[in-house]
């Protein structure tokens, strides 16, 4: 599970491999060193800024553990396609004619058709296909289908007509549907199910797969599921000899190095575990490997891989292909490890019934890291916080590993700016609030959200895992359950004990004002006008803002100010808030725990999808004005191997990509082991 770097417009403004250090033509990297001068911004297009991040303290690793870093990166890069194909079943020939275009074209390039195709193959890389990776709408070229063609024919690019059309008819116009009217299966571009496979299909195959109702498999996870040659239902695994499988040995052969150089036994026995998954596709291997991953907590180096978070599956069942690389940031881990040690007290004196309450909270590791690498569904629009593995039986039962991207939240604080927060902020004090304490409510509610958030709470005996009871609203209610969480104790004097603040008040005050200011308003920036919201995060952030706005509204709780045509929401009382925060996290744990589907869906379908349209109308007025983008991202830095004349390594060096277009050109010709179908 990870929170999403919307959660960053309320922030504060809110691998290569190389046989040795003589750097190629191909790669054109800049050297930029970890100083005050860091450039952050790489490129602005659209609704985007792709940013760089630095890897601070890169150079207090041993080369062992460096050594380590790199094999783990290039693993994750080896699957990038795969998370292309996912996304939707032609992005690879897509990207294939879109790059040739691009490198080859030698006609008019000052026109506005080529500045406009430009802008789309960036958004196109962006998104990992040619579905906005935040909306899931279809992204509109701005230049016509017959430029286009011209451009094909000019370039000599081979691209079947019907897969060209599709970029500017209706055809698979989302990626991911959640209008249950649409069907689920049927409106959903997503390449996880085969052609005509409804969701009731779906579902009944699924459900009557044998499972243990204890320790359950996650069931299609990694696998396509499509019919066979005598229309019998059956799952393509996606494994060495299987779908993806080209990829996925890449993925292990830089995996099998990297279980060379672990840190520790435990390491390389996961590793080992991990390989062996992809080796085989066995789901039971997959639960092995997590539980010996969640217990392998020593050391400076650690990793996510695999086929792990289920929002782009309108069921919940396919997990997208992603990859983060992490180094231990030793200073924000030791001051945020006291969350970790004291999940049982706020797991005991939250607001849950009691029988939805774990009585023994297990394991619940937190770190701050430096994220060295991402790729996939990671990259290049990146999470903030990460907390794995999503089987509620193994947290239950072997804990959960928390991390927040420090490095990656620094770099969204240094490319920020507060005019946004003054346009949209009630009155002075609540800006001043942001301005003092919003940075470090921002980093508590990560923390608490993955910690404290996705480790509470237990489902009642007997009821199945969310994606099966909860369906489509599985994840949104998942993600509005952590946060509620972290809301929760955002308003507490107890991290003011902790020693985490030191005026926690004021922490809490800056925490909601953001948090009921974007769930009501600035969020909504992102939304075409007329759209309705589709994405699990934005969908939580409203239901819960809407839910406790309306509950409120006796006590005037949260007043909703129209000043000089302006419309601004004002909190009267933040003690009052504090305590429908806590009436809704009840509710909705009971949703989870009862696999309440018909509560879900109202809570959802009520408070979460319909946007009031005049107020998303003044948004977009009001936001109009500001050049800074709605969505970022980053490319990564470049770490290359130094060798010896005898080949073996013997030292690193860093660099960051001069452009966006530069990285994702490299990635397309050296990780290129897909198919163009799979």
């Amino acid at each position: 599970m990870k929170l999403n770097t919307i959660a960053c417009i309320v922030l504060a403004s809110t691998m290569l491999m190389a046989c040795n250090k003589n750097k190629t033509e191909e790669t054109k990297e800049q050297v930029i060193e970890n100083t005050g001068d860091f450039e952050f911004s790489v490129d602005q297009f659209a609704d985007i800024e792709v940013l760089r991040y630095q890897v601070p303290g890169w150079e207090n690793l041993s080369l062992k553990e460096q050594t380590l870093v790199y094999y783990l990166s290039q693993a994750g890069y080896a699957g990038r396609d795969i998370i292309w194909d996912q996304n939707y079943k032609h992005n690879l020939k897509i990207r294939k004619a879109l790059e040739n275009i691009y490198v080859n074209y030698a006609g008019d390039k000052e026109n506005e058709d080529w500045k406009n195709f430009v802008v789309y193959v960036k958004r196109v890389w962006f998104s990992n296909g040619i579905h906005h990776h935040y909306s899931n709408d279809k992204i509109k070229p701005a230049f016509s289908e017959s430029y286009f063609n011209q451009l094909l024919t000019e370039t000599k690019t081979d691209l079947d007509k019907g897969i060209a059309a599709i970029l500017f008819n209706d055809v698979d116009a989302k990626k991911v549907n959640l209008d249950l009217s649409k069907g689920l299966l049927k409106g959903s571009a997503v390449n996880f199910y085969g052609e005509g496979i409804t969701e009731e299909e779906a579902d009944e195959y699924y459900k009557n797969l044998p499972n243990d109702p204890l320790r359950p498999i996650s069931t299609g996870l990694n696998s396509k599921l499509v019919r066979d040659a005598n229309g019998k239902l059956v799952d393509k695994v996606w494994k060495s000899g299987g779908m993806y499988g080209q990829a996925i040995d890449q993925i292990i052969y830089w995996l099998e190095k990297a279980q060379t150089v672990a840190e520790n036994q435990k390491q390389a026995d996961a590793l080992g575990l991990l390989i062996k998954y992809y080796k085989t596709g066995d789901l039971k291997v997959w639960d092995e490997y997590n539980v010996a991953w969640v217990e392998a907590t020593e050391g400076n180096i650690d990793y996510n891989n695999g086929f792990i978070e289920v929002y782009s599956d309108p069921l919940g069942h396919k997990g997208s292909y992603e990859s983060v690389v992490q180094i231990k940031d030793f200073d924000m881990s030791a001051k945020m490890e006291v969350l970790s040690k004291e999940a049982q007290w706020f797991e005991d004196n939250s607001p849950l019934l009691d029988a939805h309450k774990k009585k023994n909270v297990v394991g619940v590791s937190y770190k701050t890291v430096v994220v060295a690498s991402e790729s996939g569904d990671a990259s290049p629009s990146t999470p903030i916080g990460v907390n794995l593995p999503n089987a509620d039986w193994i947290r239950a039962e072997h804990g959960s590993k928390s991390i927040s991207l420090g490095n990656i939240i620094d770099a969204y604080n240094h490319a920020g700016g507060s005019d946004r927060l003054k346009e949209f902020a009630n009155d002075e004090e609540e800006i001043a609030l942001q301005e003092k304490y919003g940075e470090i409510s921002d980093k508590l509610h990560t923390a608490l959200h993955e910690v404290v958030g996705h480790a509470s709470g237990q489902i009642n005996p007997g009821v199945g895992s969310p994606k099966e009871t909860l369906k489509s609203y599985a994840s949104t209610l998942e993600e509005g359950r952590a946060d509620l969480v972290g809301l929760f104790y955002l308003y507490s004097p107890k991290l003011q004990e902790l020693g985490l603040v030191d005026n926690w008040e004021n922490v809490g005050k800056a925490a909601y004002d953001g948090y009921i200011r974007n769930g009501l308003m600035t969020q909504l920036i992102r939304l075409e006008p007329g759209a309705d919201i589709e994405e699990a995060h934005m969908r939580n952030r409203q239901w819960v803002s809407a839910w406790v706005f309306e509950k409120g509204k006796k006590d005037n709780v949260i007043e909703k100010v129209v000043r000089d045509g302006k419309t601004y929401f004002n909190i009267t009382d933040y003690k009052k808030l504090h305590d429908l925060f806590g009436q809704l996290l009840q509710e909705t744990q009971r949703i989870k725990s009862e696999g309440d589907y018909k509560a879900a869906q109202a809570l959802v379908e009520n408070y979460g999808v319909k946007v009031d349209q005049a107020i998303h109308k003044e948004v977009l007025s009001r936001n109009s004005k500001f050049k800074s983008a709605a969505y970022r991202g980053f490319v990564n830095p470049v770490i290359s191997p130094i060798t010896n004349e005898a080949g073996e390594i013997t030292g690193f060096e860093i660099n960051q990509p001069k452009s966006f277009e530069e990285q994702m050109l490299y990635y397309s010709k050296t990780y290129n082991f897909l198919p163009e179908v799979n």
